[in-house]
């Protein structure tokens, strides 16, 4: 991002000088309503906004005053045109949560019948198992209940598949990075759409919270803290690590990643029982009567996913193509208590993208406690503009927050205690 001079206001001037600001702010107007009727798909983002005590400094008649803050300006510097700016249509995707509630239906709803889809051939299914499962430590060998699935996703899914595909953009690298550090692999991302729809906020009927799940006990094991204020099953980086330490411990159990998958979905005690009841069988598909009705539709489920992912090409599918990457994203650790609305107000992101990238903050609340350390995500054309600006930043809102009648809610943390209920 390019270097932008500090613009001060003199509080106190000639009449003369007055006249000047007067002509100077006339033609800032002007080159608003000018910039306002440019093609907005072309339109260089206004994404660098400037808080500074006033005392003194020149005008550029290419800065348009944005607002008055107290005794603080906050200014809109145009950026370079170039600058990423993020698509109307990708926007409305990241922030889609009904996905979650269609996939689940289906995974409990699962289809086991014949479906009739003439573009797939069984041969041609068949032939493109094998690829994958000569590439996967996964045993994708051909059956006719997963041709089923499939037929069924690609049928009936396929608008819901392709959303998928434009938030996997965003989520993936981000997934193989930790996966890779754990030596899993890297298919087992798609594990993520299966459980959750890629929807960080998710919340099962059971309780079962974010991208991969977790439950309250079991992201306790695995170092994920709740409270009044954060939910950090619902962090991405936070709960994948934690998901790929628990997809490690599973694999030490198991030493096989079709039950790896099943005893992520039932626990490990389901899959023990249902080897002891098939009779001592490790293989998943002689498993699957003794397992419990989700998790047996489980397994085919993530096999279809990666499958219509690795093949969506040659399916037709177009998902929307992203603006923005998990990488092209920043943190910033924060010093004190800050809300969205404060942080859309002086940075220009959309609260509903602040959001997206900081699902962990139930309340849209950072909250500030000494020992903790909580950050803040941004896009990376922004995170310059708020380190260069934190302070004036944290002192408009403790203003702000002074100005509000109903105070926040202290934090409160989760027992530290487990409760276990045995089946």
């Amino acid at each position: 991002m390019r270097r932008f001079l500090p613009f001060v206001f003199l509080l106190m001037a000639f009449p003369v000088r007055a006249q000047q600001k007067g002509t100077e702010a006339k033609k800032v107007d002007e080159q608003e309503k000018r910039t306002s009727n440019e093609d907005t798909i072309r339109l260089p983002e206004q994404d660098f906004f400037l808080l500074l005590n006033s005392d003194d400094v020149e005008i550029s008649n290419n800065v348009p005053i944005h607002r008055i803050i107290k005794d603080s300006a906050v200014f809109a510097l145009l950026d370079d045109p170039g600058a990423a700016m993020i698509d109307s249509l990708w926007q409305k995707e990241l922030f889609q949560s009904s996905l979650y509630d269609g996939l689940q239906d289906s995974l409990v709803n699962i289809e086991y019948n014949e479906v009739v889809y003439d573009d797939l051939p069984t041969d041609t299914l068949k032939k493109r198992l094998e690829i994958l499962d000569a590439r996967t430590p996964f045993k994708v060998e051909y059956n006719p209940l997963l041709e089923n699935v499939i037929k069924s996703y690609l049928k009936r899914n396929k608008k819901s598949m392709e959303r998928l595909m434009a938030l996997s953009a965003y989520y993936f690298p981000m997934f193989e990075q930790k996966l890779d550090k754990h030596n899993i692999p890297l298919e087992i991302k798609y594990l993520a759409i299966v459980e959750s729809a890629l929807n960080p906020r998710a919340r099962s009927r059971v309780g079962a919270t974010g991208l991969w799940q977790f439950m309250f006990a079991t992201g306790k094991m695995h170092g994920l803290d709740v409270s009044s204020y954060v939910d950090e099953r619902m962090d991405p980086m936070m709960s994948t690590e934690a998901a790929a330490e628990y997809l490690s411990t599973l694999y030490r159990v198991f030493e096989d990643w079709d039950l790896v998958l099943a005893s992520y979905n039932s626990g490990p005690g389901n899959v023990s029982k249902a080897i002891r009841r098939s009779g001592g069988s490790t293989n998943y598909w002689n498993l699957r009567p003794y397992l419990p009705r989700e998790t047996a539709g489980y397994v085919p489920a993530f096999l279809a996913t990666m499958y219509i992912f690795e093949y969506a090409e040659e399916h037709g599918f177009q998902p929307p193509h992203p603006r923005t990457t998990y990488f092209e994203t920043d943190t910033i650790r924060t010093k004190r208590l800050l809300s969205f609305d404060q942080i859309s107000e002086v940075t220009g992101v959309e609260k509903e993208m602040l959001q997206f990238l900081n699902p962990s903050y139930k309340l849209d609340v950072i909250p500030y406690i000494e020992d903790e350390k909580y950050t803040l995500r941004l896009p990376r054309s922004r995170t310059g503009f708020f380190v260069n600006n934190e302070q004036a930043i944290y002192k408009y809102a403790e203003a702000e927050l002074a100005k509000k009648e109903k105070p926040l809610p202290q934090l409160v943390d989760s027992e530290s205690r487990i409760r276990y209920r045995v089946r």
